[in-house]
């Protein structure tokens, strides 16, 4: 189940209907993937999600990300467009968002997938940032992000391959990938081996490039729906990365990691900013809508957007 095609059938959380989302394991160009499905509720308001418990997940043994890890990203194409949306002021988006989501509350939710041997501390490092212009086309493929990883990373933290961080190849929303990106997901995670250690990647393209498959919404809190949808799912790898570095860590009886559970639903501490949009989240002096995680507690696994430390609370 764990390398077949859309081998992890997820049940929603939904309040007012139901929606089913694939979660999709597969082996491309001969390595295994978790992809992020599209969101299934295109043009239906922001969801909240459920309250209940979920069916369980459980640990298989492999290796959690513990101690700090740090966040690295690669900017792929061309961010430096006129269409309001790959441009430097999006780009600032993200860098305010990974400024600020370690040791948040959010953050701390993955800290449920601590193991006997590894501490997750839900410390987030912004470990630094590059460029490649456009070295593999405006078409992409599986390999060909592995490849810009491989190349970008003698230009990040010393050029030392780091097997405590996660490189992530961001695009704009003029650059296609062939597995089917708007298609069939809006991003995803895996690793790879790079210099001798085991490397965590992860792919999340613009939004914007199919705004109703992969943004909960039209117009969104920091005016730019096509970044600020993308970080919802940059969000959604982050914390499946941390509990399911190599695949074979946390994840439930159908294959879906934590997040793939709570895929697309937001939350009932939901708020209106000041242009209209929704958000759930305030870090830094901005605001996010972001998708719910999934807390694995000795009362069961709940999807939320925060927990407190001490009384094990999900916020829901």
């Amino acid at each position: 189940m764990r390398n077949s095609t859309r081998a992890a059938l997820t049940a929603l959380c939904l309040t007012a209907f139901t929606s089913i989302a694939f979660a999709e394991r597969e082996e491309s160009e001969g390595q295994q993937i978790s992809r992020h499905p599209r969101n299934p509720q295109a043009g239906r308001a922001v969801t909240a999600g459920g309250t209940t418990a979920t069916t369980a997940i459980t640990n298989h043994g492999g290796p959690v990300m513990g101690g700090n890890v740090n966040v690295y990203l690669i900017w792929y194409g061309n961010w430096n467009q006129g269409n309001g949306t790959d441009t430097p002021a999006g780009q600032q988006i993200v860098r305010d968002f990974f400024t600020y989501i370690g040791g948040s509350p959010y953050m701390q939710v993955n800290n449920t997938y601590s193991t006997a041997t590894t501490l997750l501390t839900g410390v987030v490092n912004f470990g630094g940032e590059t460029a490649d212009s456009g070295s593999q086309g405006t078409a992409l493929t599986d390999a060909k992000i592995a490849t810009i990883v491989k190349s970008s990373i003698s230009k990040l933290a010393g050029g030392i391959a780091d097997p405590n961080g996660i490189y992530f190849v961001l695009t704009p929303s003029n650059v296609s990938v062939s597995s089917g990106f708007c298609s069939r997901y809006c991003g995803w995670h895996t690793y790879g081996t790079i210099s001798g250690k085991s490397i965590k990647y992860s792919f999340v393209g613009n939004a914007a490039r199919c705004l109703s498959g992969c943004a909960a919404q039209t117009v969104s809190p920091n005016g730019n729906p096509g970044v600020d949808g993308m970080l919802s799912v940059i969000a959604h790898e982050l914390v499946e990365t941390i509990s399911d570095p190599n695949l074979n860590a946390w994840y439930d009886k159908a294959g879906a990691e934590n997040a793939d559970k709570c895929a697309w639903t937001f939350g009932g501490t939901q708020y209106t900013t000041a242009n209209g949009a929704k958000a759930n989240m305030h870090l830094g002096n901005r605001d996010f809508l972001i998708q719910r995680n999934l807390a694995h507690t000795a009362s069961g696994d709940f999807c939320g957007t925060a927990i407190d430390p001490v009384t094990k609370v999900v916020t829901k």
